[in-house]
């Protein structure tokens, strides 16, 4: 099992330099053990103008064989047949992999005491590896190199070069040749790879390859569009760490496209111990308002009252007082009752609670809850009792990841969304994005939007002068800016907008809660198919 890197130089900044990099001295002859065998280092050449360092790894078959027991614990289809004659000594997988990322793991990280600036550096790389498994062929080892930024010369081996009517073999011959990246990135890039075209793994695989695809795929893999694949193979294609590492993955890509940490997108609070109406702020019930265009969002007890409002927002009544996030519900579901939805989307989910309230009445016979934080679906699922809920009920509902920072097919065709305390935690030129995302492109024909008042922030003495009703309120909006603003997106996409109080009315500062209802009227619909 064996590849080469090279690369070349100059005098200013000689190809030696790999010898650096890699953490080797390119005038010795170095060994290490592995699990499966000994890795040895060594450079056929080292001079100012070009450099090549090569891996050779000797499998011990004898110990791969106790390590995978047969079909058991790593075991792979090849050595199933055959466990102690088998390409593994000799064709560049998985094991080849786990080498790299312990010969040269301080290259891999980008580390280098000697020269700091080094890693950091690109410059021109040339790998070739002999003997590559390539399940897929010459052209999947292209799909996935290319968009990497790698030129790719993948040859298929022959079964047999004496009797070439026989065919190729399932092996290519691979050199891959780069000047824009770094030694780091083509390690990484490797390490990945590899056991992905080999399509086996020959190591027990647990959670912790998830993390260890992350890391290793970090800056490159969730947008690479071969994604789904490269990461089924390289988790041996459990399912379970296969839809865990999408999940994370992405959040990474949410996080990237709004220059946030993946930290502020899955920012849902843990689920209380007892489910029940607590409370509300605006910041509670809006738990998943982080959905919004994958920004930081509001949840369920999220800050201190003291800090960011107060603790309760209730309309005072005979008997109890009646929370505000009780009000707005009722609000919502009564203006989706009159718009006569039965499929309706709930963008901005959260812990679940609108979706829950929705399947209490049958005439919504189909209900979908969007986030983009998996820990608030995840108390969103708990809350709704999925796993125990009747088939039957079950085929009502289906939660999944989004985000409205940009457009998803899967919106598309439904009778109404709502926007529950979610736009307030856009900053406000995200929310063109939004706009597009809900109006133009998913287009049902009514949206509900709920927002804070700010003028009513005065009402409450607990509240600060000045502060927001939520730590992660971009902006709260006075009855006049909320108007224009759903105005302005009506006409713009051929709705009509009634505005609904929610909550005790105050003659001077209106309601705590203000709602727009937008609809389409038939001769919006029509104006707008002409278009």
């Amino acid at each position: 099992m064996f590849l080469t890197i090279s690369t070349t130089g100059t005098p200013e900044r000689p190809a030696t330099d790999l010898g650096y990099l890699l953490h080797k001295h390119p005038d010795k002859a170095q060994a290490f053990s592995t699990s499966y065998g000994k890795a040895h280092v060594l450079y056929p050449e080292a001079g100012v103008e070009r450099c090549t360092a090569a891996l050779l790894l000797e499998v011990d078959a004898v110990a791969l064989v106790r390590r995978g027991k047969g079909k058991g614990r790593g075991g792979a289809p090849d050595a199933a047949l055959a466990q102690y004659v088998n390409d593994r000594p000799y064709a560049a997988s998985s094991l080849l992999a786990v080498a790299l990322s312990s010969v040269f793991s301080s290259a891999m990280s980008g580390r280098c005491t000697a020269r700091p600036d080094a890693p950091g550096e690109a410059r021109p790389l040339r790998i070739e590896i002999p003997a590559l498994p390539a399940r897929g062929g010459p052209d999947l080892v292209a799909k996935l190199f290319e968009p990497l930024g790698w030129t790719v010369t993948a040859e298929a081996v022959p079964l047999d070069t004496q009797f070439p009517e026989w065919g190729a073999s399932r092996y290519v011959h691979l050199v891959l040749e780069s000047e824009s990246l770094t030694l780091a990135e083509a390690l990484r890039h490797l390490y990945v790879l590899l056991p992905v075209l080999d399509d086996a793994k020959h190591y027990w695989v647990s959670s912790d390859e998830v993390d260890k695809l992350l890391r290793a795929g970090e800056g490159w893999l969730p947008a690479h569009p071969e994604q789904k694949l490269i990461t089924s193979r390289y988790l041996s294609r459990r399912w379970s760490l296969t839809r865990q590492a999408m999940e994370r993955l992405e959040l990474v890509r949410l996080a990237e496209a709004d220059d946030s940490e993946v930290e502020e997108i899955d920012n849902a609070v843990e689920e209380p111990e007892e489910m029940e109406e607590t409370a509300a702020t605006d910041a509670s019930d809006a738990a998943g308002a982080s959905e919004a265009a994958g920004t930081a969002g509001g949840a369920d007890g999220a800050v201190p009252a003291t800090a960011d409002g107060p603790a309760e927002i209730a309309v005072p009544t005979e008997d109890r007082p009646t929370p505000l996030a009780v009000l707005r519900r009722d609000a919502i579901i009564a203006a989706l009752k009159d718009s006569g939805a039965a499929r309706v989307l709930d963008l901005g989910c959260g812990q679940g609670q609108l979706v829950q309230a929705l399947l209490k009445d049958p005439r919504f016979t189909e209900i979908v809850g969007t986030d983009v934080s998996m820990r608030a679906l995840t108390i969103a699922s708990r809350r709704l009792k999925l796993d125990r809920m009747g088939e039957r009920q079950a085929s009502r509902v289906q939660l999944f990841q989004s985000s409205l920072a940009y457009t998803d097919n899967r919106l598309g065709g439904y009778d109404a969304a709502v926007l529950s305390e979610v736009i307030e935690h856009l900053d406000l030129p995200r929310l063109p994005a939004l706009e597009y995302a809900v109006f133009g492109a998913a287009r049902p024909r009514t949206v509900v939007v709920t927002t804070p008042n700010v003028e009513y922030n005065v009402r409450w003495e607990t509240l600060p002068a000045g502060h927001v009703r939520h730590g992660d309120h971009r902006f709260e909006w006075t009855r006049e800016e909320f108007r224009a603003w759903a105005a302005t997106v009506a006409e713009r996409h051929g709705y009509d907008v009634a505005f609904v109080s929610v909550g005790p009315d105050d003659p001077e500062v209106g309601p705590p809660t203000q709602m727009a209802v937008f609809s389409i009227s038939d001769r919006n619909e029509k104006e707008a198919k002409a278009a």
